[in-house]
């Protein structure tokens, strides 16, 4: 039997994981102030990206002698200039819990072709043995598994005294949960996850530590243009300065210095850790109290805050196989967003198939809530349909 329907929607149906919902309140009237049709390299241009890196630093707390460089080509592209740009002097440990950092080990196995590198996988859910890494080799890593709800709690497993790099994707981490800036020598982001900003640029932070090793050691494969942060054995200071590489979108640009200001308006890194920790206890408690679905990470020690990754569990629906399961989720995920509901929670597209919810910072909470009623209509909704089309 299906239960009635629920009473209220959520205002805004945007769970999506990537580019994230945006901040409440947001409207496009809140770009009217981009210096549109003017050069990223005219003193307007360059005082908007510098102040992006400002408000950067203030509002992520990252410490002062660290270098803050805005990226093309998203979180990727900031990652692979580090890849590209600083490995190579020593052995490298590279680890995936999700599909992005199996891109990584690609990359540093199959396109660098890093002798001394070794690669660790951990199956959709779970995470490596992280007391198995060795800090005399570079690491690379992803702080928090946007397609996989996994992440690291915090750095502990870094050592103080390491010898090499820690090179850290943190996508869907930055502003959502606590990163330990002295475990980390290279940090990117991008700015369409936890604030909510536009694809296509990323954030590249490098502690004092990488920047020696951009100025003492140089790859010994061509290093294309758009990730090179060094020439001549000195950094290219200009690129942490807010001249970028190449052309940035200035409404974007503007998008991101909005969603900055709003952060700091509600209080900043606390405040935006806070509603994401509120969203994270929403869908933790519906799922303790849900039988037909579950966390892919099933141990809350490893489970991310951010990216609710969910598979279903009921055994009718199981029984029937991947296919069954992912046809099923498909139906799912198809009513609630033709009923405005919830737009593209379906899981990711090598990922276990089920759903995969957005907790960030600008997720209402009280949206959520609503959410989880809906899933539980949907839900019983779509098994009586499903079951009676396998009729």
């Amino acid at each position: 039997m299906i239960a009635s329907t629920p009473a209220v929607k959520p205002a805004r149906p945007y769970f999506s994981c990537g580019p994230a919902s945006k901040r409440p309140g947001w409207k496009l009237e809140n770009l009217e102030n981009a210096p549109s049709g003017r050069s990223h390299r005219s003193s307007i241009g360059k005082s908007k990206l510098k102040l992006a890196i400002d408000l950067t630093r203030e509002i992520l707390q990252v410490p002062a002698d660290y270098r803050i460089g805005i990226m093309p080509g998203s979180d990727t592209g900031a990652v692979e200039a580090a890849l590209w740009s600083l490995l190579g002097q020593r052995g490298v440990d590279v680890v995936a819990w999700e599909a992005f950092s199996e891109h990584w080990v690609i990359d540093i196995v199959e396109h660098l072709r890093l002798e001394n590198a070794r690669a660790m996988v951990a199956d959709y859910g779970e995470i490596v043995d992280l007391s198995s890494l060795n800090f005399d080799h570079d690491v690379v890593f992803a702080w928090n598994g946007t397609t996989s709800g996994v992440c690291v709690q915090n750095g502990d497993f870094i050592p103080a005294d390491r010898k090499g790099l820690t090179i850290c994707d943190a996508t869907s981490a930055a502003f959502g949960q606590k990163l330990d800036w002295d475990k980390l020598d290279v940090v990117t982001y991008s700015w369409q996850k936890v604030l909510g900003g536009e694809a296509a640029h990323g954030m590249l932070i490098l502690s004092p530590r990488a920047v020696e090793r951009l100025e003492t050691y140089t790859p010994p494969w061509p290093v294309p243009k758009l990730f090179r942060l060094a020439e001549k054995g000195q950094l290219i200071e200009a690129i942490f300065e807010g001249e970028t590489i190449n052309t940035p979108s200035m409404l974007c640009v503007e998008d991101y210095l909005d969603a900055l200001n709003w952060a700091k308006s509600i209080g900043g890194l606390d405040a935006l850790i806070a509603r994401v920790n509120a969203n994270a206890k929403v869908m933790a408690d519906w799922v303790e109290r849900t039988p037909w679905v579950a966390f892919l990470a099933a141990d809350p020690a490893i489970r991310s805050t951010t990216a609710a990754c969910l598979k279903i569990v009921d055994p009718a629906v199981v029984a029937g196989g991947p296919e069954a399961e992912a046809a099923f989720s498909r139906e799912l995920v198809s009513f609630l967003e033709a009923q405005d509901i919830a737009y593209d929670i379906n899981s990711y597209r090598d990922a276990p198939p089920g759903l995969r919810i957005w907790c960030g910072a600008t997720v209402d909470t009280t949206d959520l809530i609503a959410l989880t009623q809906w899933l539980d209509y949907a839900y019983a909704k779509a098994k009586r349909e499903f079951f009676a089309k396998a009729a």
